[in-house]
C-alpha cells in the first residue's frame, strides 16, 4: 500500500531530509586518504544524534552501524571497520539514514572521491548522479512509476554501464522502507507501474556498475559486491511529489549544484 503524505507530513519529511543533507556537507572534508570507515560511521552517528534523531540503519535487524560504507567494488551495505582505511584513488559510497525526532525518516547516499581518482571512476560517479536527475524529470503527477526506472536505464545505457537488478528505490515516511519498490532497471515485462501521485514520498537510488550487473553477497551477510570486481557507485535522495513538481528533501551542496544546472528550485 502506497501511503500518501499530507502537507504537514511533507513538511516533516523535509525537516528530516535536510538534516541528512547538512551531514553530507560535513563529510566532504572528513573523507580523505588515511581515515577508516569506522571513524566515518562514528562521526555520522554523533551528528545524527546531535540533530535530534536516531541512526535508523542501526535499528534494522542485525545491523549495528549508522552508515553503510561501500568502497570500489562494494556496491551497497559495506560494514564500517576500523581496519578498512581509505586510500588515494578509492571511491566510497556512504549510505545513511535518520529517524528524526519528528517521527519521519531520511535515507540518502553519496559516492565520494577519495583523493585523486581515475577518469573511469569520475565517469561512473557522474553517470550515477545523472541517473537520478534524469529520473527526477519524470517525477510529476500523471507519469508512471516505472518511467523512473526507464530514465535510469536509458542513462546507464548511454554511458555503457550496468545496473543492479536485485535492489532499488522505495517509498519512505514513518518507516524507512515503504511501498512502492522502484526497480533500478527497466524491461518491457515490468509494464508502466502505478501512476505517480501527489503526496508520494520516494527514495530514488541508482546503483551503477562499471562491469557486468552480476552481484554476490560477502561472507559477512551484508556487503554486496560486483562479481567481476569492477567499480560501483550509488546515489540516493528522498523526494516528495507535488502538483508543481518534485521536492528533494536531502539537500546538500551536491544537490544544490545539480538543481542550479537544471534551473530547478530545491
Amino acid at each position: 500500500m502506497i501511503i500518501l503524505k499530507s502537507p504537514r507530513e511533507q513538511e516533516l519529511m523535509i525537516q528530516a531530509g535536510n538534516k541528512l543533507g547538512k551531514i553530507f556537507d560535513q563529510l566532504t572534508d572528513l573523507i580523505r586518504p588515511g581515515i577508516s570507515t569506522l571513524e566515518i560511521d562514528k562521526f555520522v552517528e554523533k551528528a545524527i544524534i546531535q540533530s535530534g534523531g536516531k541512526p535508523n540503519f542501526a535499528l534494522e535487524d542485525g545491523y549495528h552501524w549508522s552508515v553503510c560504507a561501500s568502497i570500489n567494488e562494494v556496491l551497497i551495505h559495506g560494514i564500517p571497520n576500523k581496519n578498512i582505511i581509505l586510500k588515494d584513488g578509492d571511491i566510497l559510497s556512504i549510505d545513511m539514514g535518520n529517524l528524526d525526532n519528528n517521527g519521519f525518516n531520511g535515507d540518502a547516499c553519496r559516492t565520494f572521491a577519495v583523493g585523486n581518482i581515475s577518469d573511469e571512476a569520475k565517469k561512473l560517479i557522474r553517470c550515477t548522479e545523472e541517473c537520478f536527475y534524469n529520473a527526477l524529470k519524470v517525477c510529476y503527477p500523471g507519469h508512471h512509476l516505472y518511467e523512473i526506472s526507464m530514465a535510469i536505464q536509458k542513462t546507464a545505457d548511454s554511458y555503457g554501464f550496468s545496473l543492479c537488478k536485485e535492489y532499488g528505490g522505495h517509498g519512505i515516511g514513518r518507516e524507512m522502507h515503504e511501498d512502492p519498490f522502484i526497480p533500478n532497471y527497466y524491461s518491457a515485462e515490468l509494464g508502466f507501474g502505478p501512476f505517480i501521485r501527489e503526496g508520494m514520498c520516494l527514495a530514488i537510488e541508482p546503483m551503477v556498475m562499471a562491469g557486468k550487473s552480476t552481484i554476490v553477497t560477502k561472507k559477512d551477510g551484508w556487503g554486496v559486491v560486483s562479481a567481476d570486481g569492477k567499480l560501483t557507485a550509488h546515489y540516493e535522495n528522498d523526494i516528495i511529489i507535488t502538483a508543481n513538481g518534485p521536492i528533494i528533501t536531502s539537500v546538500d551542496s551536491n544537490v544544490t549544484r545539480h538543481l542550479e544546472e537544471l534551473e530547478i528550485k530545491a
